[in-house]
């Protein structure tokens, strides 16, 4: 099922002329198991990070790795401006957690009071963002591996039976 998601065939010309073009490497927007899978644990492993320019550290990665661009890409937007509080603050109470700190009282919304507190806040942050950015992504790329090869062996069980 997933391998049929992203395996369907494009009919768009007007991405053919685009790739050929800027010469876009077919490595960037191959579409098979290990550059979906890679795409979305290095999205995510960015995603994770509080830092600015995410995509562009995306971008950085990938004259050395080859990924799916625009899926990774769009797994760095799983942080976006709605998303980004709740993860952060997740983040935060997990660092702080395994730091063995107590977690600073009376949080508020405000710049005011992350400007004051910005010392004792982005150790934690940094710390608690390290499980998430590594072992999530990773066991995304774990699981995606296993859809995909769970798909193609029910595909290849199903077309068995109808012949």
């Amino acid at each position: 099922m997933i391998r049929k998601v992203f395996k369907k065939p494009q009919h768009d010309s007007k991405l053919g002329q685009l790739i050929k073009k800027y010469k876009i490497p077919r490595e960037y927007i191959s579409i098979n198991r290990r550059s979906i899978a890679k795409g979305v644990f290095w999205g995510l492993f960015f995603g994770f990070i509080p830092m600015p320019f995410q995509m562009l550290a995306v971008l950085a990665l990938t004259p050395f790795m080859q990924f799916n661009v625009p899926i990774a890409i769009s797994m760095v937007w799983l942080s976006n401006p709605i998303t980004m509080p709740f993860m952060y603050y997740m983040e935060y109470q997990t660092g702080n957690f395994i730091l063995g700190r107590p977690p600073l009282p009376d949080i508020q919304l405000t710049l005011d009071w992350f400007s004051e507190h910005w010392d004792d806040i982005i150790v934690p942050l940094y710390v608690g963002t390290i499980p998430y950015s590594v072992f999530v992504s990773a066991l995304v790329y774990f699981v995606i591996h296993w859809m995909w090869i769970a798909s193609v062996k029910k595909h290849q069980k199903t077309k068995m039976h109808t012949q």
